[in-house]
């Protein structure tokens, strides 16, 4: 596997409050990861920081060899994008402007094209003309995925680092369903890495490649879905009572809470 992101020692405090504490991964281009753990792990901090919109205390991130804080701006838009769990537009756009602003570090041409077929891809053609402001939170949701989309996208398809957080949290099942299917579909072309935080852990396990388990700050394990989602580590990480079922027919263990 070629490393393309690289995170050495990451460490990020804030006062006496550790967030990262020496953390260390990689990501290629072709792979979809899942960021997983319980509330607080810092599996947000995590991503703002590998995404190069928070500098780390010590250690650092490279992308394809280069520290991110050497990436100039506009050449770092274009390699990677962030889509957060909440939006912070309070001001008219539609839907279709929306999406427009993820081509803001490109050159002006294709744009119409791109915004219409990123829009056709993630569900929301019917939404381009409305008022981003009175969609529901998972119509914003959608049209967020898709200025993301269209900010890695070049050359008829998206390439580059997409950290996304909790970009399922306000769908409805169909949607869910048709958005991972979707990021797992571009990863395949090997182009796209998709690194995302999900809370839900039978999502992490269908569409992951790889599982990253944060506590408290630290990368406590990683590995195949079937490698970290078992019962022992989850007891022992999230504290709660669970099952794990692995005799599943797409052979990924399947998480299941005790009553």
């Amino acid at each position: 596997m070629v490393v393309n992101l690289e995170a050495d020692n990451l460490v990020l405090k804030r006062g006496q409050k550790t967030l990262l504490s020496a953390v260390s991964l990689q990501l290629s281009l072709g792979e979809m990861v899942a960021l997983i753990g319980p509330n607080g792990a810092g599996k947000s901090t995590l991503l703002r920081v590998l995404s190069g919109y928070l500098a780390p205390d010590s250690g650092e991130c490279r992308l394809q060899g280069t520290a991110l804080s050497a990436w100039e701006g506009r050449l770092l838009a274009q390699q990677r994008a962030v889509m957060r769990q909440q939006s912070s537009l309070t001001f008219a756009l539609t839907a279709r402007q929306v999406i427009a602003l993820g081509r803001a570090a490109w050159p002006r041409g294709q744009q119409d094209e791109i915004v219409t077929g990123v829009a056709g891809l993630t569900g929301c053609s019917d939404l381009l003309d409305r008022n981003y402001l009175h969609l529901s939170g998972g119509e914003q949701q959608r049209v967020q995925l898709a200025r993301v989309l269209a900010q890695l996208w070049r050359d008829g398809e998206p390439q580059g680092f997409l950290f996304l957080d909790e970009p399922t949290s306000a769908l409805d099942l169909y949607h869910q369903q048709h958005i991972l299917r979707l990021l797992h579909r571009l990863t395949r072309q090997g182009k796209l890495m998709v690194c995302s935080v999900l809370h839900d852990l039978n999502q992490a396990s269908l569409w992951a490649d790889r599982v990253l388990l944060l506590h408290q700050g630290s990368l406590v394990t990683q590995g195949t879905p079937q490698q970290v989602l078992n019962a022992e580590t989850l007891q022992h990480w999230y504290g709660a009572e669970l099952s794990v079922h692995s005799a599943t027919p797409h052979r990924r263990p399947q998480v299941m809470l005790l009553p």
